[in-house]
């Protein structure tokens, strides 16, 4: 996609997101077939509902039906939001992540699988796992010492609501 259509598709499509308390998170084009697939991802602190993405994708539908921002070619629209197996990348993303466990590539080589409590503006506050039968550590990471990290899929851990009665 050009900087230019981006630029424009995010100044148009901002404004509709932030209307609803979304965030937009990513705006991708990319070709299926003779269509292309616009796919715009959206989140909030709170996550996303269904419906939420259905009422969104309709206004975004009409909102560029009164443009000429996607040209006269057919495309499909795509409006969700991310999937668990999404990089974290923002601090918000990272907010957002407190209470789950993360897996994290660090800037010096190596990986760190932990639990984010707290994040402020320049790091995290996590708890390390033990390993066989050792109590969980803290540690305290900084933004710059991380290269990548991602939520890791957790089938087995009771919810808060569990965790409180």
């Amino acid at each position: 996609m050009s900087t230019t259509q981006s630029d424009r598709l995010r100044g148009l499509l901002e404004p509709l997101v932030a209307a609803k308390d979304l965030d937009l998170e990513e705006i991708e084009i990319s070709r299926a077939g003779r269509r292309r697939m616009l796919r715009i991802v959206v989140d909030s602190d709170e996550g996303v509902e269904l419906d939420a993405c259905a009422e969104l994708s309709r206004e975004i539908s009409d909102r560029l039906d009164e443009t000429d921002v996607m040209g006269e070619d057919e495309y499909v629209l795509e409006v969700s939001s991310p999937g668990a197996d999404r990089p974290l990348s923002e601090h918000r993303h990272y907010v957002r992540a407190t209470g789950r466990l993360v897996k994290f590539q660090l800037a010096e080589g190596g990986e760190l699988i932990a639990r984010i409590l707290g994040v402020d503006e320049d790091g995290m506050d996590l708890e390390v796992p033990g390993v066989k039968g050792r109590k969980a550590t803290s540690r305290r990471i900084a933004f710059t010492d991380v290269a990548k990290a991602r939520v890791e899929i957790e089938f087995n851990r009771k919810d808060k609501k569990e965790e409180e009665a």
